[in-house]
């Protein structure tokens, strides 16, 4: 009773046919199969090496000067000039 045979099988099938016609279950498999295809894809792009993050000094270029930090007032002298 809880078995399910080849014979089950065949008559969903048979019925999937009837109800969606031959050319919607070939559309289905091939949108199936583009996204398995693109599934994939995208692992093996993950797998790649990612490029190293540039450098803390290229990013920035400004440079904080140690006496200008100890001493706020002339920080806003040379910032107003």
């Amino acid at each position: 009773m809880g078995g399910v045979s080849i014979w089950h099988w065949i008559v969903v099938g048979v019925i999937v046919m009837l109800l969606f016609g031959r050319g919607k279950v070939s559309e289905l498999m091939g949108d199936v199969a583009k996204g398995i295809k693109s599934f994939k894809k995208g692992m093996a792009d993950d797998d790649e090496p990612a490029t190293p993050p540039p450098s803390a000094a290229a990013a920035d270029p400004r440079v904080i000067d140690q006496a200008t930090t100890s001493n706020p007032a002339a920080a806003k002298a040379e910032h107003k000039a």
